[in-house]
């Protein structure tokens, strides 16, 4: 059943719902010089688990990286380092799994599957951070779409007691 929901969601009105129709766009962004400590205070202050390491090319934001909360405690403070020295650069997961913003629910989650990863940053076409999507982001919408399917199960119920007393 829930392959038939991950299906369903590929398919809205005959197309694919674009990933960019449920990303978050509010990214907290920082720069590789930055330090360990200044992630971990945007982290705090926006409430989130994670930054997205971007690079200025030709005007367009370009991720090159991701740090996480869990970066911070694995990176710094397991093996007891100074994050106001460290830079968010030295930490940072290089391999960055971005997603285009064309790209269908679908594929999303299978791509992230596919490269086990948590959350994903959303590209256009010229490589430009535009959001992002996590996990719970995608949890979330499968849920909705469950309710939904649940709450068609009992409307058949009902028509039928009423065409058929």
């Amino acid at each position: 059943m829930l392959y038939n929901v991950l299906k369903q969601l590929k398919i809205t009105n005959g197309e694919k719902m674009p990933i960019s129709e449920i990303c978050n766009r509010d990214v907290i962004i920082i720069q590789r010089e930055e330090s360990a400590m200044e992630a971990a205070k945007l982290m705090r202050r926006h409430h989130v688990g994670n930054v997205i390491v971007i690079e200025e090319q030709s005007n367009v934001r370009k991720p090159i990286g991701i740090v996480t909360d869990r970066d911070l405690v694995v990176e710094i403070m397991a093996t007891e380092l100074d994050p106001s020295v460290i830079t968010v650069g030295d930490i940072m997961v290089p391999k960055l799994v971005t997603v285009k913003e064309s790209a269908g629910v679908f594929e999303t989650i299978q791509y992230m599957r596919r490269n086990a990863v948590r959350r994903s940053p959303i590209i256009d076409d010229r490589g430009g951070l535009i959001g992002i999507v996590a996990l719970d982001d995608l949890l979330q919408l499968l849920v909705e779409e469950l309710a939904d399917l649940a709450k068609l199960t009992s409307r058949e119920i009902d028509k039928e007691i009423q065409q058929r007393p």
